[in-house]
């Protein structure tokens, strides 16, 4: 079995370091890791558009170091929709996986408002304090800072900032796309630099990759990484690509899995999973084997009847409709779903059926939880029986 335990040894030999960024949409994500890199290595989009809710992924060198980002779609806004979410959701746990050195939290330099307020509360929802941990909140449009003010005292002005930020570590740091990369780092003006900020910005970095000695990992990262080397085993037996080509067609293939067995899932659940949130990780987590070991039955028992073996189709719908919520309620509505769906025979009519059953009402959620559970518990029983 893999390890999943990622020292700094290995990061130094390859020179590599993942790194997820976050932020809402606008918030200038894609300018940030163009102005680290140095070159326009993500597209940036003024206005809403396809391309702002998709996950980028770009590899590029800094200062002789590698870097492999992560540029996420506006996975906080409330603007996309669950259904373009949640392929992009699915594709960042691919890329990311076996998990990140960091993760760069994105803010704009603005006045407060109720809609910022709403996004840093559903990062502190969605994302463990393991999280927090790898975290940096970098911010953007330094411009707009008043004179001679530095970000340290801009986010002491608001509450919600100001808890962000000590959760993170006190890490932040501030750049601006617009006028500071023509700005010469002067002495009196280097801190409105961004030649000085990204360098404060990769010293930070070290320096917390340094401290925990490998990398943001957790149950649902350990799971993917596990099939994308399972997929790399399959593709290297039968390809002459290299390495990073055989790695790149394995997160491919192991990404279109997981769209089909978790479509039924809820972008709150796959969010709380991808961060660490216990409770959702551990519901997702357990769709995603039910799913595998269905899987391998009906490959191994292809002439059995499809009554028996539904279990592949059934959990795309099993957590349409989960709360997020307390354990209890995501177990719930995940198995009524469940239940609901057994009599599906594609993954959209399993997730309408899941998402049927969850609207007509949970009553008695805890005893059917309970039924359901064992009933599960007794057919991997009986599918271990069969390997």
């Amino acid at each position: 079995m893999p390890h999943y335990l990622h020292d700094n040894s290995c990061v130094t030999a390859a020179n590599t370091q993942r790194v997820v960024i976050l932020g809402k949409t606008g918030s200038g994500k894609s300018s940030l890791a163009n102005t680290i890199f140095g070159e326009d290595v993500f597209k940036i989009n003024h206005t809403p558009s396809s391309e702002t809710s998709k996950c980028q992924t770009s590899n590029a060198s800094v200062k002789g170091r590698k870097f492999t980002l992560v540029d996420t779609p506006g996975f906080f806004d409330t603007k996309i929709t669950e259904d373009e979410m949640k392929p992009e959701i699915l594709r960042c746990t691919t890329e990311c996986a076996p998990g990140p050195h960091a993760v760069l939290i994105v803010l704009k330099v603005e006045k407060s408002s109720e809609q910022e307020k709403a996004v840093i509360d559903k990062i502190k929802e969605y994302c463990s304090e393991e999280v927090f941990r790898y975290a940096i909140v970098v911010f953007t449009h330094g411009d707009q800072l008043s004179k001679g003010q530095k970000i340290e005292d801009f986010v002491q002005q608001n509450d919600s900032l100001r808890e962000l930020v000590e959760k993170c570590g006190d890490r932040c740091h501030v750049i601006d796309s617009k006028y500071w990369n023509k700005r010469r780092s002067a002495k009196k003006k280097k801190y409105r630099s961004n030649k000085f900020q990204v360098k404060q910005i990769l010293k930070t970095l070290d320096q917390m990759v340094a401290e925990h000695k490998r990398d943001y990992t957790n149950d649902l990262l350990q799971e993917v990484e596990k099939e994308i080397q399972q997929e790399e085993g399959f593709i290297s037996q039968s390809s002459n690509m290299s390495k990073e080509e055989i790695r790149e067609k394995a997160k491919d293939k192991v990404f279109e899995k997981l769209l089909i067995r978790l479509v039924g899932t809820t972008t709150g659940a796959l969010l709380g999973a991808l961060f660490g949130v216990a409770a959702m990780t551990t519901v997702v987590i357990s769709i995603m084997k039910t799913a595998t070991a269905g899987d391998d039955a009906v490959a191994r028992r292809p002439g059995e009847s499809s009554s028996v073996f539904t279990m592949p189709v059934a959990v795309t719908g099993a957590l349409v409709g989960v709360a997020t919520g307390i354990a209890p309620g995501i177990l719930g509505g995940g198995m009524i779903g469940y239940h609901a769906s057994k009599r599906a025979s594609t993954s959209q009519e399993a997730a309408m059926m899941a998402m049927e059953a969850v609207v007509d009402g949970t009553e008695n959620i805890l005893e059917k939880t309970t039924i359901v559970l064992n009933k599960l518990s007794q057919k991997q029983i009986k599918h271990d029986s069969l390997r």
